[in-house]
């Protein structure tokens, strides 16, 4: 059990990381240095953990069997300084999803091609980054703040009470946290053997490796 925890926490650091360095990075190449001056550009991950979201929180949820996600130090973005703001604001959110899943498609096309070649520690790795990054883009995508979703959603939308929506980040952190960890806990509890959650991840997992099969059946 150590193993694998140790191994789920390594592959939930790595995405979460890669995650926030893609928004500083598209920011960058869209007029914001603001990151890349604060060092938060750096493939160091401890200018990036924090301590609940990057740590404790992925630790929890593999001990409890849950899927894996969480979150490091946002990388500071002034929007403000973005050329063409409106669709920036999406480019920008949409940044660290567009990665996870990237990441997903090659730790996963590693497993479908290569698994048999691999040391058992090796290929758990390859399947606990390939989801860690697979939930860790479903998460976001996931239109509530403070998740990249609410940004890429609403983000672009030019009317007041899109934008206050958009900004609505720190009274939706807990409740969001319930839905998203208490809610499929009680199922479980209650005999209901899987959640509305779960279900998604599973299916965003499925279509991946479809995807993975059919890009390399071309």
């Amino acid at each position: 059990m150590a193993a694998g925890l140790i191994i789920s926490l390594c592959a939930a650091i790595i995405a979460i990381v890669a995650h926030e360095i893609s928004h500083g990075w598209a920011a960058r190449l869209l007029g914001d240095d603001t990151a890349y001056r604060m060092n938060r550009l750096s493939l160091n991950p401890l200018h990036h953990v924090d301590p609940f979201g990057t740590i404790l929180l992925p630790a929890i949820l593999s001990l409890s069997h849950l899927p894996v996600f969480g979150w490091a130090k946002p990388v500071p973005v002034d929007f403000s300084r973005l050329r063409n703001s409106t669709w920036a604001v999406v480019i920008v959110a949409a940044a660290g999803i567009v990665t996870n899943l990237i990441l997903a498609f090659i730790s996963a096309s590693l497993i479908v091609f290569y698994a048999p070649l691999m040391p058992d520690a090796l290929k758990a790795f390859f399947s606990a980054f390939t989801i860690v990054n697979l939930v860790l883009a479903l998460f976001n995508l996931i239109p509530v703040p403070p998740l990249d979703g609410s940004k890429i959603f609403f983000g672009w939308i030019q009317k007041p009470w899109a934008q206050k929506y958009v900004l609505f980040e720190r009274q939706m952190i807990i409740p969001l946290l319930f839905v998203l960890i208490i809610l499929p806990w009680l199922s479980r509890q209650f005999g209901f053997g899987s959640d509305i959650l779960t279900a998604y991840f599973n299916y965003g997992l499925e279509l991946l490796f479809r995807f993975i099969r059919f890009i390399y059946a071309l």
